[in-house]
Parts: C-alpha cells; sequence; structure tokens
C-alpha cells in the first residue's frame, strides 16, 4: 500500500464518533435528512423506477434494502438504486473548491454497508462524516475536471473507505478495498458535456455501487493493486502528483457542503435567486434583453455548449442558464415541474431564452469558489434597467438553512412519496440518530405502511 493510500485507510478507520464536534453531527443528520427528502421525491422518476426494477434482479445471502421498496437486495445494487434516487432531481448537496461535486451520492453506499456491518446510529454518523471529507479533502487538493475526470473518481475512494469502515475491514483490507475501488473505476468528465443524458445522474450512483462491490471483495480476500495512488499507472501517474488532505480524527468539511434550494446545476443557484428577485418589478413581455453575468465555472458548465440553449432532455435542461433563468421569470419558480418535456418545449420559454445573453464575468469568477455570484440586468422595452446581484445563494455554507428550514425541504420533497405522518417518523429518527442501536428504525419508517399514500 502506497503512503497516500495507508494516510487514507488510516483517517477512516481510526476517526471515531467522539472525535466528531457537535456541529459536524448536526451536519451529517442535516445532510442525510436532506438526502431522504432527495429520494422520497424522486421515488417515482422513470430513472428511478428503472434502476429499482433492475436491482431487484440481483439478490445474495445477505442484502440490503432499497429505500421504500419492500424488497431487499445485494448490497451493491442497493447502494446504486438509492444512489440514483438521491441524485436523479439534482436537489442533493455540493462542495467545490479546485473540483467539486455531490458529496451526499457517498451516503447511498454508507447506507447499504451499514446494514451488513456496523448496524448503530452512531457508527453511520461517523461513516457519513469520514466519506464527506475524504471526497471534499481531495476536491481541495486538485483540479480533476479540468483534466477530464468526473466526481465518481473521489467518490469511489470514499464510499469504499465509509464501507470499509463499517464491515470493520482491517487495515490491510480496507487498503485493498481502496484500490479495487479506484483503479478500475476511473470516471471521464464526458458525462457532464454535450446533450446529458440519464447517465448524469446515474455515475455517482455506479461508485457507490462499486466502492460496496469493493470492500466486499476485500472482506472475501482479494487483494488489489499494491500502488493504486502513488505507483507506477496509478492515480498520481494519470493526473499528477497532489496532496489529499486528511487530518486524523477531523471531520468537518460536511459543515461547509452547499444544500440546494432548487434541482438545477448548483452554479445557477444564484442566477435563479436574482431572477425571482427583479419578477415582480417588470412585466416578461416587457422584456427587451437579459443580461446574465457570472463566473467562469458557471459559464463552461451552464451557458458555454449549444445544447444548453436548446436542451432537449431534463438532465440537460437543468444544467442550462438560460433555461432556468427563463422558467424563473415566467413561473416565479423551478422545481421538478420545470423539466417535465412539454415544459422544455413550451413556446414561451423558447422566446425570452432568445432574448437571454450570459457571459464570463472575470470579477465574478475572482470571487469563487469563496462564494458562487452571479448578475442579472434586465432591459425594458422603454430602455428601463433593472439589476440584482447574488453572491451567496441561499443553502449556501455562507447563507445556511437553519435546521428548520431543512425539515421544510425534506417535508415538501417527501409528500411526493408518502403521509406527513410518515415523514414525522424518518425526522424523529434522523434527528435521534446518534441513540439509534439499529439502522433498521430508518428503513422500516421509511417504508410505506398499508393505508398511507
Amino acid at each position: 500500500m502506497d503512503e497516500t493510500s495507508r494516510k487514507l485507510v488510516r483517517y477512516a478507520l481510526r476517526t471515531r464518533y467522539e472525535d466528531l464536534a457537535p456541529a459536524t453531527v448536526a451536519a451529517c443528520k442535516s445532510r442525510l435528512l436532506d438526502t431522504l427528502g432527495c429520494i422520497a421525491a424522486a421515488y417515482a422518476h422513470p430513472v428511478t423506477m428503472a434502476a429499482r426494477t433492475l436491482a431487484e434482479r440481483y439478490r445474495m445471502d445477505v442484502n440490503a434494502t432499497i429505500l421504500g421498496s419492500s424488497r431487499e437486495v445485494a448490497p451493491e445494487m442497493a447502494a446504486f438504486a438509492n444512489g440514483v434516487a438521491l441524485r436523479v432531481l439534482d436537489l442533493s448537496d455540493m462542495y467545490r473548491v479546485k473540483s467539486g461535486g455531490h458529496p451526499s451520492d457517498v451516503i447511498a453506499a454508507a447506507l447499504a454497508a451499514s446494514e451488513l456491518g456496523q448496524r448503530d446510529g452512531r457508527s453511520l454518523i461517523a461513516a457519513i462524516a469520514v466519506a464527506y471529507e475524504v471526497y471534499c479533502a481531495c476536491c481541495d487538493g486538485i483540479d480533476l475536471n479540468s483534466q477530464g475526470w468526473d466526481q465518481p473518481v473521489y467518490g469511489v475512494v470514499a464510499a469504499a473507505l465509509a464501507a470499509a469502515r463499517l464491515l470493520a475491514l482491517d487495515e490491510a483490507r480496507a487498503g485493498h478495498a481502496l484500490a479495487l475501488a479506484l483503479v478500475p473505476n476511473m470516471a471521464m468528465y464526458q458525462t457532464r458535456h454535450g446533450e446529458l443524458s440519464s447517465w448524469k445522474g446515474c455515475a455517482a450512483a455506479n461508485a457507490s455501487r462499486n466502492g460496496v462491490f469493493a470492500a466486499l471483495l476485500a472482506q472475501s480476500g482479494f487483494t488489489g493493486p499494491e500502488q493504486a495512488i502513488e505507483g507506477k499507472h496509478g492515480l498520481w501517474d494519470a493526473v499528477g502528483q497532489f496532496e489529499w488532505p486528511v487530518k486524523p480524527g477531523v471531520a468537518t468539511r460536511i459543515e461547509r457542503t452547499h444544500i440546494k434550494c432548487f434541482p438545477i446545476c448548483y452554479h445557477g443557484q444564484s442566477a435563479v435567486w436574482n431572477a425571482l428577485a427583479l419578477r415582480d418589478r417588470v412585466r416578461v413581455e416587457d422584456i427587451e434583453e437579459v443580461r446574465v453575468a457570472t463566473h467562469k465555472t458557471a459559464f463552461a458548465l451552464m451557458a458555454h455548449a449549444p445544447s444548453r440553449w436548446a436542451p432537449q432532455t431534463a438532465e440537460t435542461a437543468d444544467h442550462s442558464l438560460p433555461y432556468v433563468v427563463a422558467r424563473a421569470l415566467i413561473d416565479g419558480r423551478v422545481d421538478e415541474s420545470s423539466f417535465v418535456p412539454e415544459a422544455l418545449r413550451e413556446p414561451r420559454v423558447t422566446a425570452l431564452m432568445g432574448r437571454i445573453r450570459v457571459a464570463e464575468d472575470p470579477a465574478l469568477t475572482a470571487r469563487h469558489p469563496e462564494a458562487s455570484p452571479s448578475h442579472i440586468e434586465i432591459v425594458t422595452r422603454d430602455g428601463a434597467k433593472i439589476a440584482n446581484d447574488v453572491r451567496y445563494p441561499k443553502g449556501h455554507d455562507k447563507s445556511p438553512l437553519s435546521a428548520a428550514e431543512v425539515e421544510e425541504k425534506f417535508r415538501s420533497l417527501f409528500a411526493h412519496y408518502g403521509s406527513p405522518a410518515q415523514a414525522s417518523r424518518v425526522v424523529e429518527v434522523v434527528q435521534g440518530l446518534e441513540s439509534v442501536g439499529d439502522v433498521g428504525a430508518l428503513f422500516e419508517a421509511f417504508k410505506k405502511n398499508r393505508g398511507e399514500r
């Protein structure tokens, strides 16, 4: 095992629940509740249903739970199905420094592994905190995305180490799990370019699946390449040498992740808030031009490609700045209904998108990633101008949602799936998770009771 792998393994296995600050524990519970809301709202989504149907074809002698389903499936397939559900609406949390992604993806792996190993709530909380730290530390250490590598590269490492911890693997086997996760599963950033496919919401779920499978392989005695990160043809050879900055006993990066308010690419959140702030000050039919200024990453992901100006899929539309700004101005909201097929073809939206201009502003780029800024100026047909700026969209770690607001988001999302009484049961389990002796209580709370919607 190379030194970076050893550092990550020791960090993952030796960080204890008792090392976690109260704020970190609270952040773990809020991210878990937010994730469960995303899963509930996406339960009937076609891609979620397809993932669930596929997963239900796979069973072992020891299985794990698909949230909301009465059937247990092979653990890695439970991680995949739950991972698809939590990401497919693009409402899960986000983190970006040099690289970026959605660290709550690793919760799918932690949930599956918790059913097989250390089943108490404190173990699950610690595994989530450790997985977030490993994931986000890589984002701090190197820009893999601009080199063509996608977020599952660090997601699969975080998932494998969370699973290894919950399965109580020793350091040697956890090292093999890391290697068996990373070496076969380098994911390409092509996933997020061009007309986006359903795989956009599945790639990180696949990382959770592969992370759990790697831990199960290691538990069964399989060995992995011994120099997965630092060796010849290892990760450093592919991306360059970098420091993966984790510190023993410290797991605070989860507190700095951003929670989304709208089901769109995070880099469009501030633009939607801007559009909503301006909407009551102008009639759509009076708009001559909408000028959106944003930072470089937002422009590259949400406005540069031609597909972002004529989105044909929901996955592309929720990554289109002109589309989400137009929807906000016309509807006064951006939610799941904004991305149904008939919404994508609505003539009013197409017409308004034609009057939207998007440009990178170097001054805004200089503020990112510390902030996620945008500026919108609307010019009316009579020449009047109105404008608004947002530096930290609601949900950003510098403009955070309160615990009550996270719960409100969860209940709103859960209403698509179950009753208010059932939502309260899930909230109760999550809020008291550190006292839960068996995570089965969480899956039971999420399961629909007969007669409940």
